[in-house]
């Protein structure tokens, strides 16, 4: 990392500060330049690569070794950017395994941090990698790796109590240590209320405009998804390139023009 590198500190000082954070998914070292470029703050190489790079119908047959694999790609492009690396399904599945994968992602991909997905069943996993100095990024909401448990990619956290326990695993992700925490497809009133009751940044994905920051995948955001998930605009749409497109954004995000009140839910 370089004197001008985004870190974990830098991120919670733009939480202080209420400067939203622009995340965005890249799987390459072409796509992550022009991010660079355009002044994205954080990189998620995302296990959604099996469903946007490889044609998978979810993210569930993508290996350890081929995240390690994109990671990397990403890793030997980025000069600022904070990168944080999905753990696959079943990669974390017991404490010891989820820290042979995590040192992996670190080690030979590159990773700064690791996210994964769940509530109160990963807190011994997230305490296991967290003591080892790893940063690991929650994951609440909407759990594409639960999408056949879920019954389909379906806005979580409407009824009271699984409002409730969404909430409680938010607090008990950030008292296990973890640095940051993704909300996805959640109330966008319940996303405010969480963002305002943690310390560490959330990032939503169709959970409103008052969490920290927004993530999006990359391919949706320029237009390239047939069938794009209501949270998703189309920043390509009115013409110019796709680095004009990863600016306007950033800028979106940075002034809350983005998301907008048609990209959330109730």
């Amino acid at each position: 990392m370089n004197a001008k590198s985004v870190t974990v500190r830098h991120l919670l000082e733009m939480k202080k500060e209420q400067r939203k954070i622009s995340v965005l998914t890249s799987y390459d070292a072409s796509l992550t330049r022009l991010m660079e470029e355009a002044g994205v703050d954080v990189l998620l190489v995302g296990d959604s690569l099996g469903m946007v790079v490889q044609g998978q119908e979810s993210t569930l047959p993508v290996t350890l070794d081929e995240m390690i694999y994109h990671t990397r790609n990403v890793a030997r492009a980025r000069q600022r950017t904070l990168l944080i690396a999905d753990m696959p399904f079943m990669s974390y599945r017991s404490p010891d395994l989820a820290l042979e994968s995590a040192g992996r992602l670190m080690k030979e991909g590159g990773a700064h941090m690791v996210k994964l997905e769940g509530g109160a069943t990963q807190l011994e996993v997230i305490r296991q990698i967290t003591a080892q100095g790893i940063p690991v990024c929650g994951h609440l909401g909407l759990l594409p790796q639960s999408v056949h448990k879920l019954g389909g990619y379906r806005v979580q956290g409407r009824e009271a109590d699984r409002a409730e326990a969404i909430r409680q695993d938010a607090f008990a992700l950030q008292e296990a240590g973890i640095d940051m925490l993704v909300l996805e497809c959640v109330p966008s009133a319940l996303a405010s209320e969480i963002t305002a009751s943690l310390t560490i940044p959330v990032i939503g994905i169709g959970a409103g405009v008052d969490c920290d920051g927004q993530v999006l995948v990359v391919y949706d955001m320029l237009g390239m998804n047939p069938h794009p998930p209501r949270f998703v605009k189309d920043f390509l749409q009115s013409g110019g390139s796709i680095l004009q497109a990863l600016q306007e954004y950033v800028a979106a995000v940075r002034d809350g023009t983005f998301p907008a009140e048609e990209h959330g839910f109730k």
